[in-house]
């Protein structure tokens, strides 16, 4: 479709139902925290009007509203305002919370969603951050249907903590007595330490970014995964690689063939994976632990895991990467100064053009289509195009069993990659 109009109709602001106590009034960010770059995290999540239960939509407004006062007592650090990089601020300033109208059907959107339209669901641009930790906005199409985007601060959130408020909110607004509330303390953890001669923002491009949206069937998903099996192995059965290790490799080969042709020489060039630390702690901290929980895994690849009969050789490095983020990692990351050396290296050969990274971070098998706000189940839940270029977001495709990648790219690269045979031969049609 082409353009769609969304014009805001009201801008609240919305504060915690109960004061935050004065003890808590300063909240310490982690070593984790301080790190990571200051943009604000985007999903947005779509309702049909003809939902599981019929509710008027003032009725609806009225009751986010409500519930997200109420969800904000226990998530109050979102409250507040992030201050020097070093703590929120949660006096209960408040979050913004804007309302839009948005001049089309939610199923005209929906059917063929255009990820560079998608920002205009939500508050905020992603980089324009300043001290917010969260922003929402409510849309109402013409046919009832509500898109609600939701903006969350990189500096307090990793993308399971952005999901564990939106499904606590959507908790309280259903009314369900088992609401899971956020366990705080990362600070504790990974105190913060003085980042003098580093800049968090490092990343952050102001090239012109393409984003597309591109959905892998379960189907096609196995088949890359067979492609990517090694099956030199001595076990009986080849091993095959997990549905994002496969996807990743095969997202990456394909870029690196249509973009470069030949490597450069003279740049290194890096496959970057989120990581959850939570089940790599000792102990394990609960998936309820809110914060930036995170970090990095990072592979060098060799080049002849481009060649054919040698793509499980990719799948084994990056395997490898992820599993030296392990326990003794994590001793050592918890002193931070060493880390901090690493970020401020790579973060140096990175501005110097030495290296050419390409990420990969995955929401897949997070709950983000069990938010039902008391009207049903979002019918389809999105991201948006985010200011850095080589990075691939991975989302679950509904209850299909498929998986949206969605690649960010610097246009010329987009123009190339979206016209590769080889890569298309295995994405659906959307």
């Amino acid at each position: 479709m082409g353009e769609i109009e969304v014009e805001v109709i009201s801008t609240d602001t919305i504060k915690p139902s109960s004061p935050t106590p004065t003890h808590l009034r300063h909240f310490q960010l982690s070593f984790l925290d301080q790190t990571l770059t200051p943009i604000l995290m985007p999903i947005i999540l779509f309702y049909p009007v003809d939902g599981d239960v019929k509710v008027d939509t003032v009725e609806r407004f009225v009751w986010l509203k409500k519930t997200l006062s109420k969800t904000l007592t226990q998530f109050y650090p979102l409250a507040g305002r992030v201050k020097d990089n070093l703590y929120i601020d949660c006096s209960d300033q408040g979050v913004p919370y804007f309302e839009a109208q948005v001049k089309c059907q939610l199923s005209e959107f929906t059917c063929h969603p255009d990820p560079m339209q998608l920002t205009k669901f939500l508050p905020y641009a992603l980089d324009n951050i300043v001290d917010l930790v969260l922003a929402i906005q409510v849309n109402i199409f013409e046919c009832g249907g509500i898109a609600i985007g939701v903006c969350i601060s990189h500096k307090v959130a990793d993308a399971l903590s952005m999901v564990m408020f939106v499904n606590g909110w959507a908790a309280v607004a259903r009314r369900d007595a088992d609401v899971l509330c956020p366990q705080f303390g990362l600070a504790n953890i990974f105190p913060p330490i003085n980042l003098s001669g580093f800049n968090p923002s490092t990343g952050i491009t102001k090239e012109k970014i393409v984003t597309k949206r591109f959905v892998f069937s379960t189907s096609s998903v196995a088949a890359l995964r067979e492609k990517y099996a090694d099956h030199n192995t001595t076990e009986d059965l080849p091993r095959r690689p997990t549905r994002i290790e496969a996807l990743s490799a095969f997202i990456w080969s394909r870029f690196v063939a249509v973009t470069h042709g030949m490597a450069d020489p003279k740049r290194v060039y890096t496959i970057v994976h989120a990581v959850n630390l939570r089940t790599r702690m000792d102990p394990p901290l609960p998936e309820n632990y809110f914060g930036n929980v995170i970090r990095f895994a990072i592979t060098t690849p060799s080049m002849d895991g481009m060649k054919e009969g040698q793509c499980h050789a990719l799948v084994n490095q990056m395997r490898e990467a992820i599993i030296k983020i392990d326990g003794d990692y994590i001793k050592n990351l918890r002193k931070g100064v060493e880390h901090l050396s690493f970020l401020k290296e790579q973060a140096e050969r990175f501005t110097k053009g030495e290296i050419e990274s390409f990420r990969f971070t995955s929401l897949c098998r997070f709950p983000l289509y069990e938010a039902d706000f008391g009207w049903g189940k979002p019918i389809w839940v999105g991201s948006a195009s985010l200011p850095f270029k080589n990075l691939v977001v991975f989302m679950d495709s509904g209850s299909n069993g498929g998986i949206e990648a969605w690649i960010n790219l610097v246009e010329e690269d987009m123009g190339k990659f979206q016209e590769d045979k080889e890569f298309l031969s295995f994405v659906s049609p959307t």
